[in-house]
């Protein structure tokens, strides 16, 4: 509400009497000096001075404060020089009056620059604009719209240049394409489209209603562009995703000798990390450096995502380390780099750092911290950062509290998962996708089937990653049918197009339940060409269910896309060694060396005290190794007792007593045996593999469940083996 005259008046002096010409001269050009280099509190010392001196006050002595006031956001000083106009019976004087709305509207009080508007007796365009900028500055883009529309039906006022681009933005952020193209209409009838300011207000509303096309045609047209218009368009594809033709245009910017500014870059660096340009981003950074933006730290932020977004999360801490001021945004992008790139532990020690650096963490520090404790899968350090978002007063944050979620779920807990879900104020699409991937990744299937088809009746509706949750836990279930329907229902019912990742989950759906011949028809008939997950899925079936002629054909096309891993390679030799086609087995080896690909060597971690235990097959390194491998061989006598049978079909070219005992060395049952030597009877034992677990540990751990009555919960690259009393969790489907 504006204030009234008794509640401001003593803040700025009374008249004084009558001066002398001269001084009140000096007095007003001090005035207009201060004003002139936005020095508020000067200009206030002149205009007591004058007072005190008995020189009147012009209004445009009061427009040049109202006009500082809302330079520097001064509310108070703003309302005093109200109550100083209104004590001279000035308030309601065009000027004045459109000096003061102004003024309210920059202070973000609208509603005050409103009542000021409202009480004008007679209101030119300048007043108009001034309330349509107010408006629009505030985030009141319907009522920035609305006072254009009635400036012309009710004073017959005209938009001019400065009307369109207060309004432009207002339609921008309220997404209003029509009105949009209505300016821009306007624009190009009153010939107004031809000036700069105007034709670049007008492609940047066009960019951030999405409509790029039309945004390039006005950006062509221009007869005259600024860097300004220039950084729009850059940054108008960079934020409607398309990172490459920002790119282009950004290089074409620099070619032509248009001055770049931070605006331009962020886009760029933005795009390079989208596309994972590498070569591009080190030469915007060469760039920003030789302008001087170096010193910008949003600019060097965006340098540490733009790094870390192509996998160089070196550099992108070389930068972190080098900046002369880190912001907490800093702090999150490295934070959140290092999460990205499996680099959980180096995240989890940032953040504790940040915390000795007196950096208090937000939302956004702890949505990118959280991901790598989950990785880590640490049950400990999932309820300490639980009780510190608590603390934080964070937890019902639905980014957060989904976070959590999905981080017990990874840690094994996913009872706790879902007793946070239930405890949700707030459920958006990721909180239920969180829930419904954990349990899939736990073999839950049925869970997260119903848990689906409840997120359906209430009214929530699935995006892609609802589906491809759902349709990994059918695939982990052998849920065939209920698979099937949903990636039908995904295209007809919801109009999402599957990708890739969902045509390989399918695959591997039909793959695990031995459905091969469907399978291999269903990629046959897909309509894009398959890519390394959906024929990675069908050689993993064909391993599964031992399928020689089909594995051939899913390996030569793998092989043609030229992967990277030798992952592929193994899996095709493993299948010929079960055929004893050892020809075959000796010439994917050779082809494997020639290529330079390697094995990726197995390993389980367990931790224990906040302390991370790796161990590699066959590894003695371990400074207890004598004392494991003791409990190894008594464990292994013991599960004997009750039925173990080595199950030594995945090892090859060795005798069968060598086979047992390299079998008895893998890293998971090493792992487990110092879990069982390093803690208390009854407590549960977790251990985290980085491949799938063979037959021969699943089998052997079960029995190992049920003789020392320990639950066993273990996580490998798919998902979650819970082993309690001789049974597992995946029911032996997996």
């Amino acid at each position: 509400m504006v204030c009234s005259v008794a509640a401001t008046a003593s803040l700025l002096p009374s008249p004084p009497p009558k001066p002398t010409a001269l001084a009140a001269d000096d007095h007003h050009a001090r005035l207009r000096a201060a004003a002139a280099r936005s020095d508020l509190p000067a200009a206030l010392a002149a205009f007591v001075a004058m007072s005190s001196a008995g020189a009147p006050p012009v209004l445009r002595t009061f427009t040049s404060l109202l006009k500082l006031c809302a330079a520097r956001g001064d509310l108070a000083t703003g309302r005093a020089v109200h109550a100083q106009l209104a004590a001279r019976g000035l308030d309601s004087e065009a000027l004045a009056a459109t000096a003061l709305a102004n003024m309210y509207a920059k202070c973000r009080r609208p509603a005050d620059a409103r009542r000021v508007f409202d009480r004008m007796p007679v209101r030119d365009r300048v007043a108009w604009n001034a309330l349509v900028a107010g408006y629009a500055r505030n985030g009141l883009a319907r009522m920035a719209m609305e006072m254009v529309v009635r400036m012309q039906e009710e004073e017959g006022e005209r938009p001019d240049s400065i009307t369109l681009v207060s309004v432009l933005p207002a339609c921008a952020n309220a997404r209003a394409l029509a009105a949009c193209r209505e300016a821009h209409a306007f624009a190009i009838r009153s010939g107004l489209e031809e000036l700069v300011n105007v034709a670049t207000a007008i492609l940047d509303a066009y960019c951030k209603c999405g409509d790029i096309r039309a945004a390039r045609v006005v950006f062509d047209w221009m007869p005259t562009k600024n860097s300004v218009s220039w950084n729009a368009m850059i940054d108008g594809y960079a934020q409607n995703g398309d990172s490459r033709e920002a790119l282009a245009l950004f290089n074409r910017m620099v070619e032509e000798g248009v001055d770049v500014t931070d605006v331009s870059v962020l886009a760029a660096l933005q795009a390079c990390g989208e596309l994972g340009c590498l070569d591009e981003g080190t030469r915007v950074h060469e760039l920003l450096v030789r302008i001087g933006l170096d010193s910008n730290v949003s600019v060097m932020n965006a340098l540490i995502t733009m790094y870390s977004k192509c996998k160089r999360v070196d550099l992108a801490s070389h930068v972190f380390d080098e900046l002369d001021r880190r912001t907490q945004v800093s702090w999150n992008a490295m934070i959140l780099g290092c999460a990205q790139n499996g680099c959980s532990e180096d995240a989890v020690r940032l953040f504790t750092r940040m915390q000795l650096e007196n950096v208090k963490p937000d939302s956004f520090t702890l949505v990118s911290v959280i991901p790598a404790l989950a990785d880590i899968s640490d049950p400990l350090q999932a309820r300490w950062i639980h009780g510190y978002s608590i603390r934080l007063h964070l937890d019902q944050d639905v980014y957060v509290l989904t976070a959590l979620i999905d981080m017990y779920a990874k840690c094994g807990r996913v009872n706790i998962a879902r007793i946070l879900f239930n405890s949700a104020r707030e459920r958006h699409v990721i909180t239920w996708n969180a829930m419904i991937h954990g349990y899939g990744s736990h073999g839950f299937g049925k869970a997260a089937v119903e848990l689906f088809e409840e997120m359906k009746s209430i009214g929530i509706v699935p995006n892609e990653t609802t589906f491809l949750s759902v349709l990994s836990a059918c695939s982990h279930a052998g849920l065939v049918d209920e698979g099937r329907e949903y990636f039908t229902s995904m295209k007809e019912d919801y109009g999402l197009e599957p990708g890739m990742e969902h045509y390989g989950t399918m695959v591997d759906l039909l793959g695990r339940a031995g459905k091969l011949d469907e399978a291999w028809a269903f990629i046959q008939k897909m309509p894009m060409d398959p890519g390394l997950s959906v024929y990675g899925a069908m050689l993993g079936a064909c391993k599964l269910h031992k399928n020689v002629e089909l594995a051939e054909e899913s390996a030569q096309k793998i092989f043609e896309l030229g992967p990277q891993e030798g992952v592929y390679h193994v899996l095709l030799a493993n299948i010929y060694a079960n055929a004893s086609m050892w020809k075959d087995v000796a010439r994917v080896r050779t082809a494997m060396e020639k290529n330079g690909l390697q094995k990726t060597p197995g390993w389980s971690i367990i931790q224990l005290k906040n302390e991370i235990h790796t161990f590699y097959s066959g590894s003695t390194n371990h400074q207890q190794a004598k004392e494991i491998y003791s409990r190894l061989a008594k464990l292994i006598e013991e599960i004997k007792a009750v039925g173990y049978v080595p199950d030594t079909d995945s090892i090859h070219d060795v005798e069968d007593d060598v086979k047992a005992q390299l079998l008895n060395t893998h890293s998971e049952k090493l792992a487990i045996a110092f879990g069982l030597i390093r803690t208390a009877p009854g407590t549960t034992i977790q251990i985290k593999k980085n491949l799938r677990v063979c037959n021969d540990c699943h089998n052997a751990t079960k029995l190992i469940s049920l003789v020392t009555g320990r639950e066993i919960i273990m996580r490998d690259i798919q998902r979650f083996h819970h082993f309690k009393d001789g049974k597992c969790s995946c029911g032996d489907y997996w």
